[in-house]
């Protein structure tokens, strides 16, 4: 059985102890801010490039392509503003990327096949960490808009999932696995500096004594995501086997996921494109 969480030594800003809903308006405005930063980064930059007459013709623009497409809007977003414009002239943003089939990812191989979306290939890559870990917590992380963004989460609670939606800063072991692009083993949260106190306290409510974080890495060494499994109870060292598999699994959903963004992702910025040089 997990363990019960202690009581926290101190409460989150803005929160009275024992009453962890009045830091939840706080945590939903900075969320809905976050979240809407890529997505508007992504407007200004279509409304200059393609001269168009409001952002909410370039939201307009993002949003088709994304359902078309079937590719969520914040990662649409993301790939827009970090992708060089296309020339207005260019039959597409980037028409020469290779399509290709979708790289393997053996590693999933012991919780079932055919992975072929982003979700899909995200919810395996967290069951089968959590199987090679122990864990009965966990959650994943994508890099977008120069933030850790929750993707997927398992066995936490709302106030662990709200907090930790966005991470920004390093004062986490996440964002400091992925700032070093290495496994990072946090052996007890309560007395582990990696944290700031509302990190810790965030995790320590939700169960969690001991996190293990595994960055998702393209061939090229760009950091991709993160996946972190959540112990309740504190860890000694996991073993070499173990942490083989692990970075074996990170090399391999991260190179999916590269594959995926220069795929997906630019078959619909390229139609994107074809909508804003050639408006109906």
């Amino acid at each position: 059985m997990i363990e019960q969480p202690q009581a926290p030594a101190t409460p989150i800003a803005g929160e009275r102890p024992g009453d962890p809903q009045d830091a939840r308006p706080a945590l939903d405005e900075r969320n809905r801010r976050l979240a809407h930063a890529g997505v508007a980064r992504a407007e200004n930059l279509l409304v200059k490039h393609y001269r168009l007459s409001s952002q909410q013709e370039a939201f307009d623009l993002l949003r088709d392509a994304s359902q078309k497409f079937n590719v969520k809007l914040h990662t649409l977003a993301d790939v827009a503003a970090q992708l060089p414009a296309p020339g207005l002239d260019a039959p597409g943003w980037m028409p020469s990327r290779p399509q290709g089939a979708a790289p393997p990812v053996p590693a999933l191989r012991a919780v079932g096949a055919g992975f072929d979306t982003p979700g899909a290939v995200l919810t395996a890559a967290l069951r089968r960490t959590l199987g090679i870990t122990g864990a009965r917590m966990g959650d994943v992380q994508l890099v977008e808009n120069g933030m850790l963004r929750m993707a997927k989460h398992v066995g936490v609670n709302r106030r662990f999932s709200d907090y930790f939606a966005f991470v920004e800063a390093s004062t986490t072991s996440c964002a400091q696995a992925a700032l070093d692009r290495r496994q990072v083993t946090v052996k007890d949260v309560a007395s582990s500096d990696a944290f700031d106190d509302g990190s810790r306290q965030a995790i320590l409510q939700t169960g969690s004594r001991a996190c293990h974080s595994v960055p998702l890495l393209r061939p090229n060494g760009t950091v991709m995501g993160m996946i972190s499994s959540h112990h309740g109870h504190p860890l000694s060292d996991l073993a070499p086997a173990q942490l083989t598999v692990l970075q074996e699994l990170g090399g391999q959903v991260g190179r999916w996921l590269g594959w995926y963004r220069n795929t997906a992702v630019v078959t619909a910025l390229n139609h994107l494109h074809t909508r804003a040089v050639s408006p109906s």
